[in-house]
């Protein structure tokens, strides 16, 4: 009978030694964040059911980010693992001479793919236990997977092809950098640049109320099978429903607004935080930023802009005026937080509707 093996060790050979061994004797794998207290990594353990029995061909079961509430674990099987291996791989162009570095939490699929694509492909492999910049620059690696607060830390030019993926990417992306769409219901990253990787299909639901965006469905062979508690997310015809809204641009590229759940209506007026976000983080006194909606008696909902300052804190009506150079005036926030960090998830991915300001 196979069943779930928790790895709850830190990042590095001994690791993927251990992956190796659990898929070798049949069984599926659960990375534990090594970043929980005890107790929370028990109760996580408890969540997943680690010890009981899996299905014939499951591989892993990995725990989503949290980003949108509780995590919930997602089974992939071995040959949902292989698919996106050899369709990332195919896209990146990975060489024999290629040598892949993760640096990023392996309990996160945005790691853990790293691992798991290099077994497949027999790709070098070099697994840090955190990031550091200069670790990932010593080690000679050509291929990398980073979310946008790394990006920013290290050279691109030390690496031949970065993906990146977790957050929105930097405005000055490097030309080396491929921005990569997906989850971890799918395995990884399945569209690369606006364009999905081979094997996978996107469809947009019809815009509901004459929006212009509807929701993104996702379908191809690196799909979950189910969650662990046994639920099946796909329709019958194997479509995923994402929950974010998006459209094809008139290159046929997909752009990605955001979450359904993230949208602001403030005056009968749709306001998207990530475009918002975008325009302020070209504010010279703007560190980091998160916008999100929240309730006002006059207009329903406005946009507050939670601010980590570069330097002395902006005003709100700097960053008003900032906003209006570029977007209509809808978009430009009405509310201002200063903070010094932001609620992320280990992948770089803003926990909006999170209540810990660290103001």
């Amino acid at each position: 009978m196979s069943r779930l093996v928790a790895i709850d060790r830190p990042a590095g050979p001994g690791f993927v030694e251990e992956l190796r061994r659990i898929w070798d004797a049949g069984d599926a794998a659960f990375p534990v964040d090594q970043r929980l207290p005890r107790p929370a990594r028990d109760a996580v353990v408890a969540a997943m059911r680690v010890g009981d029995e899996v299905d014939e061909g499951d591989a892993l079961v990995v725990a989503t980010s949290g980003s949108t509430g509780a995590p919930r674990g997602v089974v992939l099987t071995h040959e949902a693992v292989a698919a996106s291996a050899d369709a990332t791989s195919a896209r990146l162009g990975v060489r024999d001479d290629d040598h892949w570095l993760a640096c990023l939490p392996l309990s996160h699929v945005g790691g853990l793919s790293v691992v798991t694509r290099s077994l497949r492909t027999g790709t070098r492999l070099t697994v840090l236990e955190r990031f550091d910049p200069e670790d990932a620059t010593r080690s000679g690696a050509t291929l990398v997977s980073l979310v946008a607060t790394a990006l920013r830390r290290i050279d691109p030019a030390s690496f031949r092809v970065i993906v990146l993926g977790g957050s929105r990417p930097p405005t000055d992306q490097p030309p080396n950098a491929v921005t990569t769409y997906g989850m971890t219901e799918t395995g990884s990253g399945v569209v690369y640049d606006g364009v999905p990787l081979d094997g996978v299909e996107v469809e947009i639901t019809e815009p509901a109320d004459g929006a212009v965006d509807g929701e993104i469905r996702l379908r191809g062979p690196m799909l979950l099978r189910c969650y662990r508690d046994g639920t099946v997310p796909t329709t019958p015809d194997g479509w995923f429903p994402t929950g974010d809204l998006g459209r094809f641009l008139p290159d046929g590229r997909l752009h990605v607004t955001g979450r359904r759940g993230d949208l602001i209506v403030s005056g009968g007026e749709n306001v998207w935080p990530e475009a918002v976000e975008a325009a302020l983080g070209d504010h010279p006194l703007v560190d980091d930023v998160m916008v999100r909606g929240v309730d006002d008696p006059e207009w329903g909902q406005v946009a507050e802009a939670v601010v980590v300052p570069r330097g002395r804190a902006p005003t709100l009506v700097e960053l008003r005026t900032h906003v209006k150079r570029s977007h209509p005036a809808h978009l430009a926030p009405r509310r201002l937080v200063i903070a010094r960090s932001l609620p992320r998830t280990a992948l770089g991915k803003l926990r909006r509707h999170d209540d810990d300001r660290s103001a």
